[in-house]
């Protein structure tokens, strides 16, 4: 690393003292320059018309070629009504045109068009893609191709597949439909685990574990797609590939929120980089790509038809395939859908807290992390990256191919101790890669290490690392000079493709001082991944999980070498970065039953909510109450608002309005309890609960229990105090249950003893 450091210093010196030197208006010989232009169209990836962003008109965008050692000028025009940005995934480039708004880069505004340019001292397979809210869901993203100067791996052809998911949804909805917790998703994509099916396998015990856990089950991914896109379709076919051929697959995920198992119809390929950077080759058929990785393949073209090459998403909801060759088709291997229900009762055997609990919100995070300094692990000599970076090749031919070894139980710097006797995630590994070339440090190296949990709070989906978000998260001090030891310990029960900006970092694996260089990361849940990189850079990098919604949810930090901020980002305040802890999340629900009528108003931010419930039923009795809650950690806040209900039953003369406030918080098991006083001193302690009992049924069920002692005198007469009347007795409960129609519309049966029995119809919007 140290060398490959000093290389690249030299050449973005030699290329500005020659980019000074010459005539302003020309460029270098070997300049590469490339127009984007991002708009806002009307497509039709999913059999319906909707509204996406195209790059230069399409989805994906263009493919951007360059030979290793180019210079890079690449023109973005904005031609939306909103701001935009573009990183370039994987590249080494100055921090000013990384592309992250308002961090390194400046955003493109409606109208704009900034010049990105840079020196390209690397080669292998990479991508581009918006770093501004939720747009890389919506189209923006392209590949980007860089060949070497040498040529040396054995092939006859190359294909790029850029994978992607798909919603007709307005990302920013999807988003709100996760904050409120709605389990919509799951049940459109068969994925849930309605209670009838756990008892019927056996799980109930599990199921019980997992609600202690305040989790609903052994979740995979969050969101319903109606589509999954290879280079922007459901399915894509080359038929000019012959019989024999060599071709050089360049895959890439440039999925939202999903991940996939890569299968190969045919003889298996062989596998020759990752994240663009060459590794042993190794035959590997069934891969797992994570959001945000690439690997290249070199495929044969089958003597008798075309092969499949087939990416089956995590969960089993979908697949996308492209197709090489003429002829009948070779299809690629199945992979089962996962056993969700099975995993969680393995799941349940092991440690569901595996590693250190997640923390408390906490501006100041400096702590958490654990910092401390050493003289590092016994490393060998500082790494040489110039031939890994160099990419001038090997020639296949001359290397050892080593066997698939895929399926091994996977190591990553895990303790697996936690882990015994539970197999569902021994594939999720790296151990099949293995580095063409050292990259361990010097033992004498000082080390700085760093703990970062990865935490989240699916219940209100809010995702964080040491159990903070990033609105609220220190930077993330880096000391240059010195190597980054990360450990990154997965206390959730989803995959978290971690991806670093501006640097590769090394995936410690069994093969030690040859482990590979990667830019992205995925970690498996309740695992955990150690990974290094020589702190040589300089100013501030990004470093997120690559699920979008998981970033934009406050998954996320800074990494800073304490540079000042380039003054060319002067008019860009850095606070618009952490907007994920000031944006407001607003949902509603109501009910019009034959018995009664309801409206739920719902806004929220990380620590703030708002709420207004009212309620109305047909035999004139209603109740009206508006609360302001502070979220004081994950799941316990305190409140105060004020409630307005009539005191007689089938009258609205007199109407009582009390101030209350209390605490609400999420319970072990899944209940949310609601304590409070109003200011006539009457106490009161509330509990509800809902279950899916069926694949699209769930049982739900509230109770309320106030109690009067008289300490404030009541307005109202002895003949309507508090247990007189049917509607203002000490105990309100109800129970019903809610059938799903689709994500907006439901059927509901309840009874409620105030209002009686009844049912009716659902909205949520």
């Amino acid at each position: 690393m140290h060398k490959y450091n000093i290389i690249r210093k030299q050449f973005l010196l030699a290329t500005a003292l020659v980019l000074a030197l010459a005539n302003p208006v020309s460029a270098q010989t070997d300049t590469t320059v490339y127009h984007l232009t991002i708009d806002q169209e009307t497509v039709n990836k999913a059999g319906k018309d909707v509204t996406g962003m195209t790059i230069n008109g399409n989805i994906p965008g263009p493919t951007l070629t360059f030979t290793e050692g180019d210079y890079a000028v690449i023109y973005v025009e904005n031609k939306m009504d909103v701001e935009t940005s573009v990183h370039w995934h994987g590249l080494l480039l100055p921090n000013f045109y990384d592309g992250v708004p308002y961090l390194t880069t400046p955003p493109i505004r409606p109208g704009e068009t900034l010049k990105y340019e840079y020196p390209l001292i690397q080669s292998g397979t990479y991508w581009y893609h918006s770093h501004t809210m939720l747009q890389e869901q919506s189209g923006v993203y392209g590949s980007i191709v860089i060949h070497p100067k040498e040529q040396t791996l054995d092939y006859d052809h190359e294909q790029v597949l850029v994978i992607s998911d798909w919603t007709n949804q307005k990302p920013m909805n999807v988003l709100r439909n996760l904050k409120r917790g709605n389990e919509w998703y799951n049940m459109k994509k068969g994925t849930s685990t309605p209670l009838n099916r756990v008892i019927a396998r056996g799980g109930f015990g599990a199921q019980l574990k997992f609600w202690r856990q305040r989790m609903e089950s052994a979740d995979i991914a969050d969101i319903y797609y109606p589509a999954f896109l290879m280079n922007g379709e459901k399915q894509v076919a080359y038929t000019q590939y012959k019989p024999g051929d060599k071709v050089r697959l360049r895959i890439i995920n440039a999925s939202a929120s999903s991940q996939y198992w890569l299968t190969f119809g045919g003889k298996d390929p062989l596998l020759v980089a990752a994240d663009g950077l060459r590794v042993v080759p190794v035959m590997h058929n069934k891969t797992f790509i994570g959001i945000a990785e690439t690997y290249d393949f070199i495929v044969t073209i089958p003597d008798n038809g075309q092969m499949e090459v087939r990416a089956s998403v995590q969960d089993g909801s979908g697949q996308t395939s492209a197709y090489l060759g003429s002829g009948d088709t070779l299809a690629a291997p199945d992979v089962p859908r996962p056993d969700k229900i099975g995993m969680m009762k393995q799941m349940a055997k092991m440690n569901m807290r595996m590693g250190a609990p997640a923390m408390k919100f906490n501006p100041s995070n400096e702590e958490p992390y654990k910092l401390k300094e050493n003289r590092g692990m016994q490393m060998e000599e500082d790494m040489d990256m110039e031939g890994e970076m160099d990419h001038s090749g090997m020639n296949v031919r001359d290397e050892k191919v080593k066997p698939d070894t895929a399926h091994a139980p996977g190591k990553i710097g895990m303790d697996n101790s936690a882990m015994e006797g539970v197999t569902m995630f021994s594939e999720y590994n790296y151990d099949y890669l293995e580095a063409v070339e050292k990259t361990s440090f010097s033992e004498d190296r000082p080390v700085k290490e760093v703990l970062l949990n990865l935490t989240g709070n699916m219940w209100r989906y809010i995702w964080s690392m040491n159990g903070v978000p990033l609105s609220e998260a220190d930077q993330i001090k880096v000391e240059k000079g010195k190597v980054m030891r990360i450990t990154l310990n997965n206390l959730t029960m989803m995959h978290h493709p971690m991806h670093l900006h501006g640097h590769f970092f090394r995936v410690i694996n069994e093969y030690g001082e040859r482990s590979p260089l990667k830019h992205t990361v995925n970690v498996p849940p309740m695992q955990k991944v150690v990974i290094e990189f020589a702190a040589t850079e300089d100013s501030d990098w990004f470093f997120h999980c690559h699920v979008l919604y998981h970033m934009m949810s406050g998954m996320a930090r800074v990494y800073s070498y304490g540079d000042e901020r380039d003054p060319r980002l002067k008019e860009y305040p850095l606070k618009v970065l952490v907007n994920e802890g000031k944006h407001w999340y607003s949902w509603g629900r109501t009910e019009v039953a034959s018995h009664m009528a309801s409206l739920n108003l719902v806004s929220a931010n990380i620590r703030n909510q708002l709420n207004l419930n009212v309620e109305y039923g047909w035999n004139q009795i209603a109740e009206g109450e508006f609360t302001y809650e502070r979220y004081l950690y994950d799941y316990f806040r305190v409140f105060a608002g004020v409630n307005v209900e009539n005191e007689k039953k089938n009258s609205f003369d007199e109407v009582v309005t009390t101030a209350v406030a209390g605490f609400r918080f999420f319970t072990p098991y899944m209940f949310d309890l609601d304590v409070r006083i109003d200011n006539l001193l009457r106490p009161q302690i509330g509990l509800e609960r809902e279950i899916m009992i069926l694949p699209r049924t769930v049982a739900f069920g509230e109770i309320e229990y106030q109690a009067d002692f008289g300490l404030v005198n009541d307005i109202s007469d002895e003949d309507n105090l508090i247990g007189n009347d049917l509607y203002n007795e000490e105990l309100v409960w109800a129970a019903g249950l809610e059938y799903f129609l689709s994500r907006n519309f439901s059927l509901m049966a309840s009874y409620d003893n105030r209002f009686g029995f009844g049912g009716g119809l659902t909205a949520r919007f």
